[in-house]
């Protein structure tokens, strides 16, 4: 059991003399009106300092709370392992099934939190799925985080990934540029995949071995779009080995109720290489593969 998490959001000029209930109702549409009108009658919303009532009219510049009350999370692998620190960053393992940032349920279940037992002032720079295993990058510092940052926004920082993926593709290696953009979803209203009106993604794929009708293969992305190497994947008709969502064309399935998170794919970070944010000298930093993928 957890402590519980407070969430806030200020209200934006569009939201200005709103309804509270209303507001809540049309922004977490994960949530049904039945249940913030509940919440909020328990007095676990605040505006302000004080609790809310459903029909409280809202201002553009209040902060609105909802205070959670402790709950059990998810069993998952609570454990990490550090593979590089200095004074300005800090990288690590993550194992499969572990999610690196609170969400979806998760709150001290996440490696983030896990993390910060050890190193309080650590902030991942980046993220991977929960059923992606490998390398996750902390910066230590506030100069170290706008530094890597700015080296991810400059697309100066190679990321390789390992992955197994269906079929035998026709080429040893070729580049998927499949534009990633949110869809519609039935359970959380839209999730990212192939869209042809979504933000440019570039993948470069190295097929390493191939063995009863799946393929090992290494991708090196120069984009970051959410899923992008499932995505892609899928895109060119060789969706990953056990994705639960992700399907040929780089679309959701229809059939079921997956989710981003769910596990079941065989996707690792291998690899990350970056200019150092205090010494400019280029640091490269590794994690072994699991045996499926070596």
């Amino acid at each position: 059991m957890n402590e519980g998490f407070t969430y806030t959001s200020t209200i934006a000029q569009d939201d200005h003399r709103k309804l509270l209930l209303a507001y809540l109702t049309e922004r977490f549409t994960h949530t049904s009106e039945a249940a913030w009108r509940t919440r909020i009658l328990d007095g676990r919303v605040l505006i302000g300092s004080d609790p809310g009532e459903p029909d409280s009219i809202l201002q553009q510049g209040q902060i609105v709370s909802w205070i959670r009350p402790p709950w059990e999370e998810a069993e998952v692998p609570l454990v990490y392992a550090v593979l590089f620190e200095d004074l300005d960053l800090l990288a690590v393992a993550k194992p499969s099934g572990l999610p690196t940032m609170p969400s979806g349920g998760f709150l001290e279940h996440c490696l983030s939190s896990l993390v910060r037992k050890r190193y309080p002032e650590a902030s991942p720079v980046h993220r991977l799925g929960r059923g992606t295993s490998g390398l996750v990058l902390f910066a230590r510092t506030t100069q170290a985080m706008q530094g890597t940052t700015a080296a991810w926004r400059e697309h100066r920082v190679e990321k390789i990934y390992r992955a197994l993926a269906t079929g035998r593709p026709e080429q040893e290696s070729f580049t998927i540029t499949t534009p990633i953009g949110p869809v519609p979803h039935a359970v959380l209203g839209t999730i990212h995949a192939a869209s042809p009106t979504g933000k440019p993604a570039t993948s470069h794929v190295h097929v390493l071995d191939s063995h009863d009708e799946n393929s090992l293969v290494e991708v090196r992305i120069e984009t970051g779009r959410p899923h992008q190497i499932r995505i892609h994947m899928a895109a060119c008709g060789h969706p990953l080995v056990g994705d639960p969502l992700y399907i040929a064309g780089g679309v959701p399935r229809t059939d079921t109720q997956a989710l981003p998170g769910d596990e079941g794919y065989l996707l690792h970070a291998m690899s990350l290489a970056l200019p150092h944010p205090r010494t400019g000298t280029w640091l490269r930093l590794e994690c072994a593969p699991p045996p499926e993928l070596r």
